[in-house]
């Protein structure tokens, strides 16, 4: 890459003048006779009314006709304002014919005129063709690239308008440093800077609000903040990108901080504030600041704002006052797709912010019911929509839903965007279709490292570990780099086929080759090998190696691999750490519990339950729910309402009798649910939830069609145990997502090979 060349500077040097707006003509230009138009008016009025009229008064020129060339800049500006190609072209044709084409003045405006509507193919031959080129011209091409998403494009333009001596202007630095921040490009964005304080503006406005937004973009807060600071002449741009670089680098007090300066200082508030600061109360969850904020802009005159009723309606949502949204939401005038979208993905979050799955589903399925309003409603879904709702398909195992939305990508032209493709491929891995996940993530025309990492970890959490590091090859060939998380899928997919020598090579292979330093889940991946392995002595020491205390998630894995290979001293020893990091974790005591009450340990049974009783503990809610023909059904232990109750139960009960028959077991565990305290689940009487949902399923659902259910905590060992065998007997696929990972049910055998931190 050329580098910026170097310029003596004796104080501040004179920049190239910035194109200079003509003004209207108010007098009829020179040699100029328009039959339709004889007035003065031609120019004031004309432009601002229909492009009908542009086209006649054009159509009345001849050939012969000489035309200033100040009569086309605002023709060209009203192509720009209406972003209309066809009428551009029409201008440029009649430029051509007069034989203006010859002044760099007017073909420079033109290059702007394509740029600005979107047709960089022609503004680049405009471009080409110029008699001469000024700055003004190439910044306008590298503008136009910039704002067509190819920032990569624009530094190659810079690069040669350098390379031929020509020097940049106020407005080229700050759509260089724009492309740079596209493209996270620190090194070149860092010369821009250099370059800036060389010509000695870098406190002028603009120049300070595109270093404070680069350097934002390159999660450089305190950068952006010197830029800011730097800034003479602070206007409202600037205070708004300094605040939403905090919000972007994850220091909302900060921003908030900078906000109530900017009150302080009387500047005039935007849109654009109004809406950052609305975000940075939606990761603080701030609710009476983001009520405030709200007030403030109705006070100046915001009140039917659109972008900001959509932030403070998304923040209601993600501070769960749901009726207060709704009604936010039904007092708009105009619904926009950023609206349907804001209402989805408010929904979505609060998935991840419930406080157990029953609320995660409730607000999953409130997300896919606007996103069905919203097909209704006529509008047209875009990205954002339909990863957000791809996404919760994926968390509902929701797959009709899924391959609905899957149909509106087709329709809508998205299937073979990043973004939408590994969406797909999330939400096929994670209803329990590994092969059409393949599918989708074959149909990406360009892969990053995000689309490679979630085939190989949908391949690693199938069962299919060859296929996982097939897939990681494959990658490392395409000249992909990998990440830390995808080492997480390749390490995973070597502790389901028990390959130790593969996993330890991969390993080293991320901390030597890929300069990656290990975290808790790459540890955690070789000890559920070892595990798995029955390898424990060593699975133990290898939590002495990792530097800082074992997490929940591997103290887990220890435990299950205990209770799988017998070893209950060591697993109770796992279970007590465990219960040290989560003291107040419901799953945990009732998995501790089970496991004395299964030693027949009775003094520490009752150790237990006081602890739980102390911590006034809630009991665990099991529920699952399966959806069939987009409607919901659920089941839990003591539910009266449960889906055809009897018929239920008597086809439960005929499957318990022919499993024992296949060498099913029952196993006598133990569970603290909803009414009870603590009993054992060995009578066809009391079942966990999802064992009613997959009778429900069997007899509800087309014998070809795989039954997928959601369960709200873990699945226990004697449920897990009889599912499997109800799939080879059934010959159905079952598929249960439970709180902690996938399991499917093929011919007897669990992808998570019968070691899926089981309660």
């Amino acid at each position: 890459m050329a580098s910026l060349p170097s310029i003596a500077v004796s104080g501040n040097p004179k920049l190239e003048p910035e194109l200079r707006r003509t003004p209207v003509p108010h007098e009829k230009s020179r040699n100029v006779s328009c039959p339709k138009c004889q007035s003065t008016t031609f120019l004031d009025a004309n432009l601002e009314r229909s492009l009908l009229i542009v086209r006649e008064a054009l159509s009345s020129f001849n050939e012969s006709t000489q035309v200033e060339s100040s009569f086309y800049v605002p023709l060209l500006q009203e192509c720009i304002e209406k972003r209309s190609m066809s009428n551009a072209q029409m201008v440029h044709a009649h430029i051509v014919k007069t034989g203006t084409h010859e002044d760099p003045f007017v073909m420079t405006t033109l290059v702007n005129a394509y740029a600005k509507c979107g047709y960089m193919e022609c503004s680049q031959k405009v471009f080409d063709r110029l008699p001469e080129r000024n700055v003004v011209s190439w910044t306008g091409l590298m503008t136009g690239y910039v704002h067509d998403s190819k920032p990569e494009v624009a530094i190659r333009v810079f690069l040669q308008m350098l390379e031929v001596g020509a020097y940049p202007n106020s407005y080229t630095f700050g759509t260089i440093l724009s492309a740079c921040s596209s493209m996270l490009h620190v090194k070149l964005g860092k010369q821009i800077h250099a370059y800036i304080i060389k010509y000695g503006i870098e406190s002028e406005t603009s120049i300070g609000n595109a270093l404070c937004s680069f350097y934002s973009k390159c999660r450089s807060l305190g950068s952006a903040v010197d830029a800011f600071r730097r800034i003479g002449d602070k206007d409202v741009i600037s205070w708004t990108a300094v605040i939403s670089a905090c919000s972007d680098n994850g220091e909302p007090e900060i921003g908030l901080r900078y906000f109530t300066e900017m009150l302080s200082e009387d500047v005039e508030l935007n849109e654009f504030t109004f809406t950052t600061i609305l975000s940075l109360c939606c990761g603080l969850r701030a609710l009476d600041v983001g009520r405030q904020t709200y007030s403030l802009s109705i006070k100046l005159g915001f009140q039917g704002n659109l972008p900001i009723k959509n932030s403070i309606m998304y923040l209601c949502l993600k501070c769960g006052l749901i009726d207060e949204a709704n009604r936010l939401f039904d007092e708009m005038d105009s619904i926009s797709s950023v609206t349907w979208n804001a209402l989805i993905a408010g929904h979505a979050q609060m998935m991840d912010l419930s406080k157990d799955e029953i609320s995660a589903h409730q607000s999953g399925s409130q997300a896919l019911d606007a996103f069905m309003k919203m097909h209704r409603s006529g509008t047209k879904p875009d990205l954002f929509t339909l990863s957000s709702v791809l996404s919760v398909c994926s968390r509902l195992v929701a797959l009709e839903q899924g391959e609905q939305v899957h149909a509106q990508t087709i329709k809508s032209g998205f299937l073979a965007d990043l973004i939408v493709g590994t969406a797909l491929v999330n939400t096929y891995s994670k209803c329990g279709d590994i092969n059409r996940a393949n599918k989708a993530f074959t149909e990406i025309q360009t892969r990053t490292v995000i689309s490679w990492t979630s085939m190989i970890a949908a391949f690693a959490q199938h069962g299919q570990p060859q296929q996982a590091l097939q897939q990681f090859e494959e990658m490392r060939l395409a000249g992909e780099k990998p990440n830390k998380v995808t080492f997480i899928g390749v390490l995973s997919a070597c502790s389901h086929a028990g390959m130790v020598d593969e996993a330890l090579r991969y390993f080293e292979m991320m901390k030597r080759t890929y300069e990656i330093k290990p975290i808790m889940e790459h540890y955690a991946c070789l000890i559920d090998m070892y595990v798995r392995l029955g390898r424990l002595e060593e699975a133990f020491d290898l939590t002495q190696k990792i530097g800082c205390e074992p997490n929940d998630v591997i103290w887990s894995i220890l435990i299950a691999g205990c209770r799988s290979h017998g070893n209950l001293e060591l697993g109770f020893y796992a279970a007590e750490e465990l219960l040290k990091l989560k003291p107040k974790d419901t799953p945990t005591y009732v998995m501790l519990l089970n496991m004395y009450l299964s030693a027949e340990r009775w003094q520490d049974v009752s150790r237990i339950r006081k602890m739980m009783k102390d911590e006034k503990l809630g009991k665990l809610q099991d529920w699952s729910w399966l959806t069939i023909k987009d409607k919901v059904y659920s089941f839990a232990v003591h539910n009266r309402s449960c889906p055809s109750k009897e018929e239920v139960e008597n086809y439960l009960g005929m499957l318990l009798n022919e499993v024992k028959h296949h060498g099913y077991r029952s196993q006598n565990l133990h569970v603290t649910d909803e009414e009870d305290e603590v009993e054992p689940l060995s009578s066809s009487a009391h079942h966990h939830s999802e064992k009613l949902a997959v009778a429900f399923g069997l007899l509800y659902t087309q014998k070809a069609m795989p039954v997928r259910i959601v369960k709200s905590i873990s699945m226990c060992r004697d449920c897990h145990s009889f599912i499997k065998l109800v799939s080879e007997m059934a010959a159905r696929e079952i598929i249960v997502r439970d709180s902690k990972r996938l399991h499917r049910f093929v011919n007897g055998h669990c992808c998570c090979g019968d070691f899926g931190n089981l309660l």
